[in-house]
């Protein structure tokens, strides 16, 4: 009874699509740009696609707020990093577009190259890289800073996928090669050192693993390693042991390596319930270090309060609940994988942000998804939403027959 409803209503919006007049001009151009009419969207497409628009335009609203001040002292320019946020969304939804409208099939296909391409410059970042605050993370290449552990993301979801969509049935040689891959790139972003990408990198894998079918013992063995692995890190490397040592007793040192999270938990203390107002943070007045990025939330919570808080966490809930049935909705492994990893990506990601503004993680370098400061992160998640979203619209079967019908006609 859905089928047949369903194609009742694609056949109606494909006649609708091909009438050409004055009155329906901008509905046909509209459509033309889209995989699929907007008439047959799934629900779940209709809502992720507001939600995004949401998420990336009060990002920029968050970002001017937050980066003002110290834009103004030292660049001269309000406006400065907010210019140059929207300059990369120009790219960002370039990508997003492109990805809408390719088959993930297709992205699966070439992803590996990109995939392996993106190692060999993290490679090159750990020996050439621009070091800052003890970690190398950029690769300087003439006027671009690259990160390629931000951009190597959406390929490890696709490659993640290739992997585990079909886990029993991948013979055991590929299964060693690829595995072996994944740990070479989380050793690699650890030995930057990026802890908390490297544990959101693992993370990933695990839960995509999980949700592909391999044994819970095995992944438990993997969780054990990756534990040891990550303490092992933050033995080796003092710049990682003071964060911990810091975020355990931040007023152990208040003027020194507790400072940071001392101004951030001062700042999200001071919003009270509804906040200072936007724009009127005391602690972006460089108070609160590097507020623009890895911070955003703690300025954004003493702007908006509690109640500010709560409704961005009710946000990312309601992301989350969306995403899930996209993923639930997807008609193959492959893209109910790539679903489930761009959700584990993005929400992941938001609270590791949030939990490091909080005191409830170790500080680490980790952006808030649309609205830290940063091309290669804006880059990254543009690329994700876009994945996520065309996994919405191939579920509903339509996008074959659609194309089919739009060439003959």
């Amino acid at each position: 009874m859905e089928i047949s409803k369903a194609a009742t209503k694609y056949n109606r919006a494909f006649k609708r699509d091909r009438t050409f007049n004055s009155k329906s001009n901008s509905s046909y151009l509209r459509n033309t740009f889209l995989p699929l009419p907007w008439e047959i969207w799934p629900y779940e497409g209709k809502l992720l696609i507001v939600l995004i628009g949401i998420w990336s335009i009060l990002g920029l609203f968050i970002l001017g707020s937050a980066s003002w001040w110290v834009a103004s002292k030292e660049m001269g320019d309000w406006a400065y990093y907010l210019k140059r946020q929207i300059i990369w969304c120009v790219p960002g939804l370039t990508f997003f577009y492109y990805v809408l409208n390719t088959n993930i099939r297709n992205l699966l296909k070439i992803s590996k190259i990109i995939f392996y391409f993106l190692i060999f410059l993290i490679i090159l970042t750990i020996f050439f890289g621009s070091t800052v605050n003890g970690s190398s993370r950029w690769l300087i290449l003439g006027p671009l800073q690259m990160q390629p552990s931000e951009l190597i993301k959406p390929f490890s979801i696709l490659e993640a996928a290739n992997l585990f969509a079909h886990w029993n049935l991948v013979k055991n040689n590929k299964k060693i090669i690829s595995l072996s891959t994944f740990g070479l790139l989380i050793l690699l972003i650890m030995k930057q050192p990026n802890l908390s990408t490297a544990g959101l990198t693992g993370i990933l894998f695990w839960i995509m693993g999980l949700c592909g079918g391999v044994k819970f013992s095995s992944l438990l063995s993997v969780a054990s390693l990756g534990f040891v692995s990550g303490c092992f890190s933050i033995l080796s490397n003092e710049y990682q042991k003071i964060r911990v040592i810091s975020f355990i007793d931040p007023w152990k040192d208040p003027e020194g390596n507790g400072y940071q999270l001392i101004q951030s938990l001062l700042a999200i203390g001071s919003g009270g319930l509804f906040g200072q107002g936007f724009g009127l943070s005391t602690q972006k007045l460089q108070y609160l270090p590097i507020q623009s990025t890895d911070f955003i939330f703690a300025i954004f919570a003493e702007e908006f309060g509690l109640l500010g808080s709560t409704l961005l966490l009710g946000f990312l809930v309601l992301f989350s609940y969306v995403s899930l049935r996209i993923a639930i909705k997807c008609r193959n492994n492959y893209t109910k994988l790539v679903a489930i990893g761009c959700v584990t990506l993005l929400i992941g990601q938001s609270i590791m942000h949030i939990a490091v503004a909080t005191g409830t993680m170790p500080t680490t370098g980790l952006p808030l998804p649309f609205v830290s400061y940063g091309g290669n992160s804006l880059l990254s998640s543009f690329f994700v939403v876009g994945m996520l979203l065309r996994c919405s619209l191939e579920s509903t079967g339509f996008i074959g027959i659609f194309n089919a019908q739009k060439s003959l006609h």
